[in-house]
């Protein structure tokens, strides 16, 4: 009896089954038709970010090859790389990225709606489209950045990789999405760490406490009392400062031994001076919101983003709030770091940009900018002809001629306050660029250099100069550049830095340089520092973050 009844209903399944397939079949052929309406409407209603005509022809690219046919679903059904897909956009935030740019709350409630018995072909083209578009939207952003670099600073812009091709390829048939996605981001160690960074904080910033410790009038001193000392222990052994171990007895309110050791590792995280008193400025950074840090971390991983993934040579990298310079290995760890000097807050900031390296001059003159020659020393000259002289500079036609080494006359300080005669400072000890400069050729004038105000290198803050960079230990950095011209040994180059003339090195192959500026540093060790916004920088690209799709491109 049981075979029986099997057998009696097996034909009436072979007739449902090719009826089924052919109702998805008809729903397939006229989503295609659907989709290639959308796609050329460069609209899709569905999306939080509706317009998608900046990506219009990646749409247009992953879909013709297959005529417009159905990539996410298959018999009405998302594909289980789709719904790997939705669970990634739907933890998007794990990268630095926001969920609801791709669409996160919303994917829920269509997978579910492609569960119901009747789906509609327009359904599942606006359900694939609306796929196509986020993964788009979610891969360009990890790989490349949200913000186009070159609409943020006008000479660090970046093409866009074939986005279409990559989906196509790597994700429609994946084994492992994840996998294949993670191939999108940048391979340096420093975005690594800054990711995992991103997760702890995440996760403070969850369980961030209410209320701020209660400042004081005067500031804190090691060995008195702080009425909230119990507060202050809590804040410092969440964010790491603190051994969990070093528990400060029960009601204890001085503050001593292993908190001002950890407060002091505290203020050195955050740019400031280590002294372990809490004055203003530490309890500042002592009650910043921890979803503030959090941002911080992702305005850094936006910004890793905007970097190459492969370079032809190891390249040098700046970090302006940070005031450090490091030199890459071929694996893009670190090998060289030193302390940097940059550009004043206000009116004479560096600028983020990209250029290379070609050449190191020893001994080299000063050309000084144009700007510098008519704002501060024309002015000096004008109170006192013979500074000049007194500094080490000569005036020259733009030839380079030499004109004065001396006492400046009336004739000459008009044609210098017009341009017509530019100033220089000779090679020296005393010369505004030390006894070395790294030379990039770029439209700012901006190099780096070494500098006689060494004293300076000692601050917390670090931005005084007039833009160029000036470098802490310029014989360690030449020794790097020109690790590929042997004969250029340690010995050579500081004896042509103290030698008597100037000295040109052309570079056998030119070297990265990239000037960038991130207010959140993870260390190798896993150390998290987080620097002051000293440009204003975070704030601009927060703004800009803030627009939808397709207007902050």
């Amino acid at each position: 009896m049981r075979w029986s009844r099997q057998f009696t209903i097996f034909p009436l399944l072979l007739l449902i089954a090719p009826l089924e397939l052919n109702r998805a079949a008809v729903r397939s052929g006229d989503a295609t038709a659907d989709i290639d309406g959308l796609v050329n409407s460069g609209q899709l209603s569905d999306l939080k970010w509706p317009d998608f005509s900046d990506y219009r022809t990646r749409v247009h690219n992953f879909y013709q090859p297959t005529a417009y046919a159905l990539a996410w679903t298959t018999n009405g059904k998302a594909t289980d790389q789709a719904k790997s897909i939705v669970s990634i956009l739907d933890r998007a935030d794990a990268k630095g990225l926001d969920p609801e740019d791709y669409d996160g709350s919303r994917w829920a409630r269509r997978l579910e709606a492609l569960n119901q018995s009747a789906v509609s072909s327009a359904e599942l083209a606006r359900f694939d489209l609306a796929l196509t578009v986020c993964v788009m939207r979610y891969i360009s952003d990890l790989h490349l950045g949200k913000v186009n670099p070159g609409s943020f600073h006008t000479h660090f812009d970046l093409g866009r990789d074939d986005i279409a091709g990559f989906i196509r390829r790597r994700l429609v048939g994946a084994i492992d999405v994840e996998r294949a996605l993670q191939e999108v981001e940048p391979a340096y160690e420093g975005y690594r760490r800054t990711e995992q960074a991103l997760q702890r904080y995440l996760s403070l910033a969850r369980e961030e406490r209410e209320g701020l410790l209660p400042t004081t009038k005067r500031p804190v001193e090691p060995g008195t009392s702080y009425a909230a000392l119990q507060d202050l222990a809590s804040l410092l052994r969440r964010l790491g400062d603190l051994p969990s171990d070093a528990i400060p007895a029960k009601d204890s309110t001085l503050y001593e031994g292993s908190l001002v050791n950890a407060l002091t590792r505290f203020q050195i995280r955050h740019g400031l001076q280590p002294d372990g008193r809490i004055g203003n400025s530490t309890f500042a950074q002592l009650n910043t919101p921890l979803s503030h840090r959090v941002n911080q971390l992702r305005l850094t991983l936006e910004r890793w983003r905007w970097l190459p993934h492969s370079f032809a040579q190891p390249p040098v990298v700046v970090n302006i709030p940070e005031f450090t310079l490091r030199a890459l290995s071929d694996s893009y760890s670190t090998e060289v770091e030193m302390k940097v000097i940059v550009g004043r807050a206000y009116g004479h900031q560096t600028p983020v940009f990209a250029a290379e390296m070609s050449y190191v001059v020893f001994r080299p003159y000063w050309n000084v900018p144009m700007s510098i020659q008519r704002t501060e020393l024309v002015p000096t000259l004008t109170r006192d002809p013979s500074y000049l002289f007194k500094n080490g500079f000569e005036v020259v036609t733009p030839q380079k001629t030499v004109v004065a080494r001396g006492i400046v006359n009336s004739d000459i300080l008009t044609q210098l306050r017009v341009g017509k005669l530019q100033i220089r400072q000779m090679p020296g000890p005393k010369n505004a660029l030390g006894l070395i400069a790294f030379m990039f050729p770029n439209e700012y004038n901006v190099y780096l250099h070494a500098t006689p105000a060494r004293e300076l290198f000692s601050r917390v803050r670090r931005d005084f100069s007039h833009g160029c960079i000036r470098v802490e230990h310029p014989v360690e950095l030449a020794a790097w550049v020109l690790r590929n011209h042997p004969e250029w040994t340690t010995d050579r180059i500081q004896d042509a830095m103290n030698g008597e003339t100037t000295v040109r090195v052309n570079l056998e192959r030119p070297i990265p340089v990239f000037i960038v500026y991130a207010t959140a540093v993870v260390l190798r060790t896993g150390e998290v520092r987080f620097l002051n916004d000293i440009y204003g920088q975070d704030a601009q690209m927060g703004r800009l973050l803030a627009k939808g799709y397709p207007s902050r491109r």
